[in-house]
């Protein structure tokens, strides 16, 4: 129990501090729809046929002012929003006005947080330092919950330390820890898959990696360059009329050079926001390259799919916002404390830790 008190401690004090800082960000982004005050965001969601291609010809129409992609608006925030290269954006009311736009992400708070949440500002290599510190947070539940039980006899649930001190603080920090280890393992569990996507294994089995990277691999790339004259219209009425019933959620250019503009719906059965129901474009003759149903996807697939909203609380409605706000700012306070503990009140003196 030394060794594994010593190791809690010790990465406790190196990782809490990030760890924290992921909680709160999460804790606040579980409820932006209801953050960003603009107007029109509550608009009611418009999607009709005819509504959304007439507005996806009219926004992607002109090569000097088209955007990189579009997401529609959804039934809890009622704009549409664009980007543009550089972070630059803008958001639309669902009729095509201009609301507000944006020259950076840092004039969008919003799209920061978000940002820092995924990638700690860094792109990929941020996405790997997050998913090692969440393999630290799992660390710190199992090894919590062993140290724990020495002390279990005195348990006695506090939101908030009886006293600044070294030993009330620890106490806290136990008993607080051991509460909320269920909804820490969830969020946990489920960003570290999302970001190493091999350990999908553990939750679905050997071979799930190889069939989640084959279910949602796109088309092979295309070498056309986009048209300056495309018929943005037709693919969403090919959109509706391949999926009748799924939510038409964003078109997006070409990425990376792979020649393929990407319109993705959401089937009514599917949890994740944006959903995996696809339709790929000839980006430059607009002609359809390949279609992908959500339904007909693999069990470990579509198992893989429903991580996403129950890491971000896109499901459950109110009160599972409200449970994972909680694990949210419950990780956030143990990392703060930790790391205060560790590094700071160990310096003050028996006699000031009163």
């Amino acid at each position: 129990m030394t060794l594994i008190d010593t190791l809690h401690r010790w990465t406790g004090g190196l990782v809490g501090l990030l760890l924290a800082m992921l909680g709160l960000s999460g804790a606040i982004l579980v409820h932006k729809d209801a953050w960003v005050v603009l107007p029109h965001a509550t608009d009611a969601q418009m999607q009709g046929t005819a509504h959304l291609a007439e507005f996806t010809q009219r926004i992607m129409d002109d090569p000097t002012t088209r955007p990189e992609s579009i997401l529609f608006a959804t039934r809890g925030f009622g704009l549409d929003r664009l980007t543009y290269k550089g972070g630059a954006g803008a958001y639309l009311d669902q009729n095509g006005g201009l609301v507000t736009r944006w020259t950076s992400q840092w004039e969008r708070p919003e799209i920061w947080l978000f940002d820092f949440h995924h990638h700690l500002f860094a792109g990929d290599w941020g996405e790997v330092i997050i998913g090692v510190a969440a393999i630290c947070g799992l660390f710190f539940v199992v090894t919590g919950a062993l140290l724990w039980l020495r002390t279990r006899k005195t348990f006695s649930f506090r939101l908030w330390p009886a006293r600044m001190s070294r030993p009330a603080i620890m106490r806290h920090h136990r008993d607080l820890g051991i509460v909320m280890a269920p909804l820490l393992v969830l969020s946990l569990v489920t960003g570290v898959v999302l970001v190493f996507r091999p350990m999908a294994a553990l939750l679905f089995g050997p071979g799930a990696p190889v069939q989640i990277d084959r279910s949602l691999a796109e088309p092979p790339p295309r070498t056309g360059k986009i048209a300056e004259r495309l018929n943005w219209s037709a693919m969403i009425e090919m959109g509706r009329q391949r999926f009748p019933e799924a939510e038409v959620r964003s078109l997006t250019l070409p990425r990376s050079g792979n020649g393929l503009i990407t319109l993705r719906m959401r089937s009514p059965e599917e949890w994740l926001p944006n959903g995996r129901t696809t339709l790929w474009f000839a980006a430059d003759s607009g002609a359809l390259v390949a279609t992908r149903d959500a339904k007909h996807l693999p069990p470990e697939a579509r198992g893989y799919n429903l991580l996403y909203p129950l890491h971000a609380a896109k499901v459950g409605g109110f009160l599972y916002r409200l449970v994972m706000t909680l694990s949210g700012l419950s990780l956030a306070l143990l990392g703060t404390l930790a790391v205060w503990v560790f590094w700071f009140r160990r310096l003050v003196s028996p006699r000031g830790s009163g």
